[in-house]
């Protein structure tokens, strides 16, 4: 839900989101690999996992409390932000930048390039550091 989108979106909506996550080294390990693309999926797939199914919705809309109150978990709070795809692929980066480090089967030296949110199949936000 957009709450401060002026069209449909500020209504309940679903999209089925992809999201592709760009990694690099300075080497390849010592399989010839940059990593282990399961690693990598095991590494952030909890996280992501909560996005299933869900509604993520602006904590300043009005509806906010109630959704969470009847619908737990599966309703995402964006803090005084509407969870629109650039929003996403920002939240989505920093939470895998940082857990790129705990994962026990990724190289130390592996860092995120970037991450695009396919909000359809030709639609999509992408963040990276500059």
């Amino acid at each position: 839900m957009l709450s401060k989108h002026k069209g449909d979106c500020r209504y309940p909506h679903g999209h089925s989101q992809t999201v592709e996550v760009v990694v690099a080294a300075d080497s390849l390990d010592e399989n010839d690999m940059v990593c282990d693309f399961k690693a990598l999926k095991e590494a952030v797939m909890e996280f992501l996992q909560a996005f299933d199914h869900a509604m993520c919705v602006n904590t300043d809309d009005p509806l906010y409390k109630t959704l969470k109150a009847r619908y737990g978990k599966r309703v995402i709070g964006f803090r005084r932000q509407d969870p629109t795809a650039e929003v996403l692929a920002k939240t989505l980066f920093e939470t895998v930048e940082a857990r790129l480090g705990t994962g026990s089967d990724l190289p130390c030296n592996l860092r995120l390039v970037r991450l695009r949110v396919n909000e359809t199949a030709t639609n999509w936000a992408e963040y990276a550091k500059e």
